[in-house]
């Protein structure tokens, strides 16, 4: 019989998805800012030929935060090009719209 280690619970986290949640929204821009307190990314659709867009989601994390998910992406992107081969990036040297904030862009 396996013993119960009283730690284990403790490093758990019980992570709850709705259905609404877990349709996702998609974003084909995001826009991000900061202060010295917090990064701000926003999640923008962009639609051909229509002039405006709408924030979709709007992020704060601490900048702790921000780093970890930083690391956290580049080390999924390695993964999957290792898996799927080279992200290719044809938009590389684009220069936003002019009507689009430009404090940092991903």
């Amino acid at each position: 019989m396996a013993e119960n280690n009283p730690n284990q619970n403790q490093n758990q986290i019980n992570i709850e998805l709705s259905e609404e949640t877990a349709e996702g929204i998609y974003s084909n821009l995001a826009i991000i800012s900061h202060s010295h307190s917090e990064f701000i990314v926003d999640f923008i659709r962009l639609v051909p030929n229509v002039p405006k867009a709408k924030v979709k989601s709007r992020i704060i994390l601490t900048p702790q935060h921000a780093k970890r998910l930083m690391k956290a992406l580049q080390d999924n992107i390695k993964r999957y090009e290792n898996q799927f081969g080279n992200i290719e990036d044809p938009e590389a040297g684009m220069v936003p719209p002019m009507n689009f904030p430009t404090a940092g862009m991903a």
